[in-house]
This record gives structure tokens, C-alpha cells and sequence, in this order.
């Protein structure tokens, strides 16, 4: 699985920006995490190929939108009303097809194998 994230950037504080990530291969679970200065990387959002589901951590629920497009080629994380916290660099990764989709890990960066470069996002006060 090969993955390529674009559209980072620069946005106010309040301001909206969806980055996206072009997939190339098969995959059971994909999903977006963050790694801002000096922290660990965090998973904002996942989705499961199958049925959909998706899963977000409270610090962006309601906020951040996870999806996927009907071919499976292109996963989209929606960000809308953005704080100075959401700065970061964001990764998409993936989970190999046939793998299990679960809640309990879904956000765990270590369940994931394939990851992409990365997109940087800064959100200005």
C-alpha cells in the first residue's frame, strides 16, 4: 500500500482546511494521526473500509470528519472550526486488507503498517 497526503497549510484559528490522502492498494482500516512539537503522534480519525465506521478521539469530535471515496482511492479528513492545538504534521496510514477494523485500536498508531510522508497544518491565533 502506497499513500500521499496533500493539502496541508497554513489557517486561522475558526478557519477550515482538508487535507486528503491518495491510496494506492488494498486496505481494512485507514486513518489519520498528528504530530505537533515535540509530542507523540495522536490519532485524530479513523474509518473502516467495510462498513464505515468511523472513530475520533474527543479532542476533535465534532470538529474533524474522517471519509473515504467510493472507490477507496482517496481518504479526506475535514477539518473545521481549527485551534492552535490541531498544529502538526498530519500522516495518513493504513491497515492491511483483510485485517480486523476495531474501535479499541483504531487509533493506536502502532496497529498501523503502511504510512504516507506527511502534510504539515499550522493553525494561527
Amino acid at each position: 500500500v502506497q499513500l500521499a497526503e496533500s493539502g496541508g497549510g497554513s489557517v486561522h484559528a475558526g478557519g477550515s482546511l482538508t487535507p486528503s490522502c491518495v491510496v494506492q492498494g488494498h486496505y481494512s482500516t485507514m486513518a489519520w494521526f498528528r504530530q505537533g512539537p515535540g509530542s507523540d503522534r495522536e490519532g485524530v480519525a479513523a474509518i473502516c473500509a467495510g462498513a464505515g465506521d468511523t472513530f475520533y478521539p474527543d479532542s476533535v469530535k465534532g470538529r474533524f470528519t474522517i471519509s473515504q471515496d467510493n472507490m477507496k482511492t482517496t481518504i479526506t479528513l475535514k477539518m473545521t472550526n481549527v485551534k492552535p492545538e490541531d498544529t502538526g504534521e498530519y500522516y495518513c496510514a493504513a491497515r492491511p486488507r483483510f485485517s480486523s477494523c476495531d474501535s479499541q485500536w483504531a487509533l493506536l498508531s502502532e496497529y498501523y503498517r503502511y504510512w504516507g510522508q506527511g502534510t504539515q497544518v499550522t493553525v494561527t491565533s
